[in-house]
């Protein structure tokens, strides 16, 4: 992927990792990039996206697009999530592979991994144990991308490389508290108790699992790496992405208080689930092919409040200016 005017397509642009990626590589001097919104390509339909592919003729592709969101999407729209996301995944690589692209980057998720797996979690631990019940359709889908990406490598010669990223937070984050994951649902809280200035922020669980974050931007840079520098046979069937170090919930959780400036209380609901107890990656063979994560969580959340801030005020904006209905 060394040459600027490759035609590469980000599927899923408008999410956390795809306009991650767009920044990225226009920051690197990529100028042919490719996207379409839900509205104008629906990933889940095959006879859609083979004909984008046959119009487009792509030479890259980044697969970011996925529906996604925390414990309570996940236990909630079960069905969605491990259709939507088979479909997507199932469509853009035979897609890829019909139309000669000469390499493609799945994106996966490190909830692929046994709910009890040893920690850190290493890439060989794949199916070795029962699954974390409340986000395992998400997961199934995407173990079933990475499984395409080799199988597709080791029946065509394709070049198809998967990452599994550790949880990921930064601009373009899904604050929504329904549907979020748990960094950006405790800055909407703690940002909107401080506005309400209410006494307390209750949480789910007991604060105690340990999460490791990367931030996004750091991902793309990682993705961008790879994609430069190696080919499926040098990564295997996939590869972790993440920091190597994590943090507990509690410590999130008044970490981002802080941040936010929230001098309330945290009051923990105990009656609510935890989630699998740790998720830390090896990340060990990602850092022998030459690249580190840069960005530190507290630097990283102070930039994502920011921007969360700064996208408040604008749809504030927007609202004042075209006036507001109830």
């Amino acid at each position: 992927m060394n040459n600027k005017l490759a035609k590469i397509f980000i599927a899923g642009h408008r999410g956390l990792v795809g306009s991650a990626m767009q920044r990225k590589l226009e920051e690197k001097g990529y100028r042919n990039l490719v996207v379409r919104s839900h509205a104008e390509l629906d990933l889940t339909r095959q006879e859609a996206v083979e004909a984008f592919f046959d119009k487009e003729r792509p030479e890259y592709v980044f697969l970011a697009a996925a529906r996604v969101g925390g414990i309570l999407a996940n236990s909630t729209y079960k069905a969605e999530f491990i259709y939507d996301n088979i479909m997507i995944a199932a469509n853009i690589i035979q897609a890829s592979y019909q139309c000669g692209v000469k390499k493609l980057l799945n994106l996966g998720s490190s909830c692929i991994y046994p709910k009890y797996a040893p920690q850190p979690l290493k890439e060989d631990y794949l199916l070795s144990g029962k699954l974390e019940p409340t986000n395992e359709p998400y997961a199934i889908a995407k173990i079933a991308a990475i499984k395409l990406c080799r199988y597709y490598n080791e029946q065509y010669g394709t070049n198809f490389i998967s990452v599994m990223p550790t949880n990921l937070f930064g601009p373009n984050d899904n604050f929504d508290l329904e549907t979020s994951h748990v960094l950006p649902a405790l800055i909407r809280k703690f940002h909107d108790a401080k506005v309400e200035e209410k006494a307390q922020v209750v949480l789910w669980g007991t604060g105690t699992p340990r999460r490791e974050f990367l931030y996004v931007d750091d991902l793309a840079d990682a993705c961008i790496h790879l994609m430069q520098n190696f080919d499926a046979r040098d990564i295997e069937e996939f590869v972790n992405i993440g920091t190597g170090e994590d943090i507990t919930i509690k410590e999130l959780a008044e970490l981002i208080a802080s941040i936010v400036g929230f001098k309330g209380d945290i009051v923990w609901d105990r009656d609510k689930p935890d989630g699998t107890p740790q998720k830390l990656l090896d990340v060990s063979r990602i850092n022998k092919m030459g690249w580190k994560a840069k960005t530190g969580l507290k630097q990283g959340i102070i930039q994502t409040y920011q921007w969360y801030k700064e996208s408040q005020e604008g749809s504030k904006a927007h609202g004042d200016r075209h006036g507001k209905r109830d």
